[in-house]
């Protein structure tokens, strides 16, 4: 018998192909001319974009003169809007093999670093909602940056949603592996093409490279 009772998921790059970082870009970039700044510095793009913190946030906005909640608000919508639009576009898509998980006797669930809205809005548009009993992204808040993996906060609400016993996060992040073990979890790490360099230094349980690999791992 399998040792889980319980499988959580992450989103993009798991369930459905991660956002490209050149439309995160743009789409910072956009938020950005919403407040009135019309050529911010790359690397502050690319901080906004790439796993900003809140005293980064902070020390971007005291260079452009900004209000903090103004620009991170813009962010967000700006984001968020691009995220949707490529997923109606078909440019993002969700992966085949998440077929592979749907028959197994399993509670599911999902905890993203996106946002709770966009992670909602891929449940529907892809018909994933049966699959899956909970599910957490983040507020679009400054605060929610807080709580971003690997702070293991949204894996224990998740885990007490299910109820689990013993449960299995898949991800695709050194973060969702940190993650993972310091909710006292086992992790997989899904090595799809856009990881197939990635190095990591914290290992984690178990290493595949599809979705019908962790459901071998958990079926009975």
């Amino acid at each position: 018998m399998t040792p889980y009772d319980s499988v959580l998921f992450d989103s993009d790059g798991v369930l459905v192909e991660p956002p490209a970082f050149e439309i995160q870009a743009e789409a910072a970039r956009a938020a950005f001319r919403e407040v009135g700044v019309d050529d911010p510095d790359q690397r502050d793009v690319d901080d906004i974009v790439a796993g900003v913190t809140v005293d980064r946030l902070r020390e971007i906005c005291t260079t452009y003169d900004l209000d903090v909640t103004a620009l991170w608000k813009a962010r967000e919508r700006q984001d968020e809007r691009s995220q949707f639009e490529q997923f109606r576009a078909g440019s993002r898509a969700r992966y085949e093999d998440v077929t592979a998980i749907t028959d197994l006797d399993h509670r599911f669930g999902i905890v993203s670093n996106n946002h709770h809205s966009t992670i909602e809005f891929v449940l529907e548009f892809f018909d994933l909602k049966p699959l899956f009993e909970t599910y957490y992204g983040r507020p679009k808040t400054i605060e929610s940056l807080e709580l971003k993996k690997p702070n293991p906060h949204y894996l224990e609400r998740a885990l007490a949603d299910l109820d689990a016993e013993s449960a299995l996060y898949v991800g695709d992040s050194e973060s969702d592996v940190i993650a993972a073990h310091r909710a006292g979890l086992d992790s997989v790490f899904v090595r799809r093409s856009h990881r197939s360099e990635a190095t990591l230094s914290t290992p984690p349980t178990y290493e595949v490279s599809t979705l019908h690999e962790v459901a071998d791992l958990v079926a009975d």
